[in-house]
């Protein structure tokens, strides 16, 4: 077997697995509309840079039939990519977000390393203990309207850690939906703020259908950048996130 063939080879097994990652990456760990917000898209060009480019042309590299330390070289170059590859993973799964917390008059998108476990097991509801793998959960949060601990809150925010890092103040999103919805603003005014929103608001009316009138938009704050959340009037439930910076 020629050097090239042996990297071509090595080059297909790693596009195979790259397929299959990037498919649980992008269907599962980080769903729609969550894969840009979250910063996914640049956590898979790093993951999949690693996978395809570096095990094949290291292959090119020291591949020669007839080597004597040849299957010592490629057990080497596989195990440092696959090493390389689970600490991709790692770093993926850690970022990954699982729950969007509706919080006053915006969205915020939540990741499994921005939760300390103390703080999950503090939380009134069982599923709010737990970090999400098959893609953020909705939810709703309350802060505390009185007492010691309101001033701690407050506290705790200017320092840069707010409500929605704190399970214990969870609920479900249907008690927070109402209230969330009265502080949004019209797709109408949205599509006022720029040319460049103008038409993603045309072209997310074009593919959901329906009226300005029937949505409301919050802001979507995520690890990377800020979105804005379009919601059904109706179902009082997110649809998509657009890429306008709300504020």
């Amino acid at each position: 077997m020629s050097r090239w063939k042996a990297a071509g080879l090595h080059l297909l097994i790693s596009i195979a697995v790259g397929i299959v990652t990037g498919a649980l990456i992008y269907f599962v760990w980080y769903p729609p509309p969550y894969f840009e917000v979250a910063g996914g898209s640049t956590l898979m060009l790093v993951i999949m840079g690693v996978d395809i480019t570096i095990g094949p042309f290291l292959t090119l590299a020291v591949f020669k039939a007839g080597k004597k330390s040849l299957r010592f070289d490629l057990t080497v170059i596989a195990l440092l990519q696959i090493a390389a590859f689970c600490y991709g993973i790692h770093a993926i799964a850690l970022a990954r977000p699982v729950f969007v917390v509706a919080e006053v008059d915006r969205y915020v998108l939540v990741t499994a390393n921005q939760l300390d476990d103390a703080d999950l097991a503090d939380a009134k509801r069982p599923e709010f203990r737990t970090r999400a793998w098959t893609g953020p959960r909705l939810v709703g949060a309350r802060p505390p309207e009185h007492g010691r601990e309101t001033l701690d809150m407050v506290e705790s925010a200017l320092a840069g850690k707010d409500i929605d890092r704190f399970p214990r103040y969870y609920v479900a999103y249907d008690e927070v939906s109402r209230e969330l919805l009265e502080r949004g603003i019209t797709l109408r005014a949205l599509a006022e703020k720029s040319a460049d929103a103008a038409t993603l608001v045309k072209n997310f009316l074009d593919a959901y259908g329906g009226k300005a009138e029937d949505y409301r938009c919050l802001p979507l704050v995520g690890r990377i950048d800020n979105f804005t959340m379009v919601v059904s009037d109706t179902t009082r439930r997110p649809v998509t996130a657009l890429r306008i910076a709300f504020w």
